[in-house]
């Protein structure tokens, strides 16, 4: 009987010893594991978690600084803005792009870090384009030359565009930012439908200074008692198009280069968006801000001539601007997605209004100092559509009186909805992705208490009390 009652308390001792075992494992593994491998959740109380319940969508209400509803933005992009503007970009009018890609930094000397083949944006052989899209120039590859494309349709670029197509377009300056439009010396056609924006292997180091340099020279982050509204507008367009940028990297990831893999690396986006809400809801505010340039220019881009010298596909770009421009769902959805006129008031209006813009052709100049082509590529149109957004909702007076005509040359307005486009693509990505990638990485909090006290009930649940 004595001999029964010992070995019945060491088993017990050893349980409790196990049990002490498992929660000092389960405490490191919450450090070190990702959250879906952590051993914590199972004993973890529904109730001392941080998080919000996963099926509750954590972005709802008006926007900031704002007049649309994230719940609206969602459903007018994907049942209107994202179809028709997909249709739009793909139109021979807006795919290509005018840019000049071999500029010096004006900051420090290039370092060149790029070095893989996505990187680079090619020429393609003359055999290669459609007549009416033939080079004038002769010093482009030869037609048998394939290096550039490696067999990947992706790789190839159309530099070129007839002339025709720049019939009723003036040559103006962007007074927002550093590259000079009016220069046709240094620039080149891109064909963006065969340069998507995607992973090129930029990383590291090189990567990083540009986005250093742009947040804290020209875009610090705002306090939380920044009283400078247009400061503030300035960072969260700056974080919200960053969050963009970074979206669509991990959307179209080069997973494994030895078999030239590609598809969503949810972990990145992850790390780099959706862990941290402000980038989610700049990215919304980035959209609206873009597309009330966009209408606020509606009756200047109706008129304007989008002729390429295909005559059906020129009516089919006119006539999904104008769907764009005076859509009723649109409309009466989101009458006015932001309100441009409450900036820029007071004595010292014009003083901020000049030291923004100064900022912003910084950040423009930095487009130079990328060390990868096809990054440089994005960044310029992107930078280039902010940029004429800017210049839209600032060059008039409310909606009344015109502080300058309103002119915009034809490369402005493709960077302009092309950056639309690339906005819309984002939103529709994180309202789809965003709920399940959450699920897996989001880690939730438990109160440090809450967990000991559970734990220490369960220990005295399992204790021997020795009976005689």
């Amino acid at each position: 009987m004595v001999e029964n009652g010992r070995t019945t308390t060491m088993m017990r001792r050893a349980l409790v010893g196990a049990v002490a075992i498992v929660f000092i494992a389960t405490a490191l593994s919450s450090i070190t594991a990702p959250s879906y491998l952590n051993f914590y959740l199972f004993f973890k109380d529904p109730n001392s978690c941080h998080c919000p319940p996963r099926d509750q969508n954590k972005y709802t209400g008006l926007i900031e600084d704002c007049y649309c509803d994230y719940e609206t933005v969602d459903s007018i992009n994907g049942e209107f803005l994202y179809p028709l503007l997909q249709e739009l970009v793909t139109t021979s009018f807006f795919r290509y792009f005018k840019v000049k890609l071999w500029c010096d930094c004006p900051f420090w000397p290039d370092d060149g870090m790029c070095r893989l083949r996505d990187c680079s944006v090619c020429e393609c052989p003359e055999n290669e384009f459609p007549e009416t899209f033939k080079k004038p120039w002769t010093h482009g590859l030869p037609s048998d030359d394939l290096v550039c494309q490696e067999g990947k349709p992706q790789s190839t670029v159309d530099r070129t565009l007839d002339s025709r197509a720049f019939r009723g377009w003036i040559v103006t300056d962007n007074p927002w930012t550093n590259d000079d439009e009016t220069d046709n010396g240094e620039m080149t056609y891109v064909n963006l439908q065969l340069n998507p924006e995607r992973y090129t292997g930029y990383t590291g180091p090189s990567a990083r200074r540009i986005w250093d340099a742009v947040y804290s020279e020209n875009c610090p982050r705002y306090s939380s008692g920044e009283i400078c509204q247009e400061k503030k507008v300035l960072y969260k367009l700056i974080s919200g198009l960053h969050s963009s940028i970074s979206i669509h990297i991990a959307a179209d990831y080069l997973l494994d280069e030895t078999i030239n893999q590609w598809g969503e690396n949810v972990e990145l986006l992850y790390d780099r968006v959706l862990k941290y809400p402000h980038r989610v809801r700049n990215l919304y505010f980035t959209f609206l801000f873009v597309l009330r340039a966009v209408t606020k220019a509606a009756d200047y881009l109706e008129q304007a001539e989008y002729d390429t010298g295909n005559h059906s596909e020129d009516l089919k770009t006119q006539s999904l601007m104008k769907q764009l421009l005076y859509s009723p769902k649109l409309q009466a959805a989101c009458p006015l997605p932001f309100d441009e006129a409450k900036l820029w008031q007071g004595q010292s209006g014009p003083q901020l209004r000049q030291q923004i813009q100064k900022q912003f052709r910084n950040i423009s100049a930095l487009m130079d100092c990328v060390g990868c082509e096809k990054c440089r590529l994005w960044g310029k149109l992107q930078v280039l559509g902010l940029g004429t957004a800017l210049k839209i909702l600032f060059s008039v007076d409310g909606d009344k009186i015109p502080v300058q005509p309103l002119q915009l040359q034809r490369n402005e307005v493709i960077a302009l909805l092309n950056l639309l486009n690339r906005l819309s693509e984002s939103i529709k990505y994180v309202h789809e992705k965003g709920p399940s990638v959450e699920k897996i990485f989001a880690e939730p909090v438990i109160y440090e208490d809450s967990t000991r006290k559970r734990m220490l009930n369960l220990i005295d649940g399992l204790s021997f009390r020795k009976q005689l």
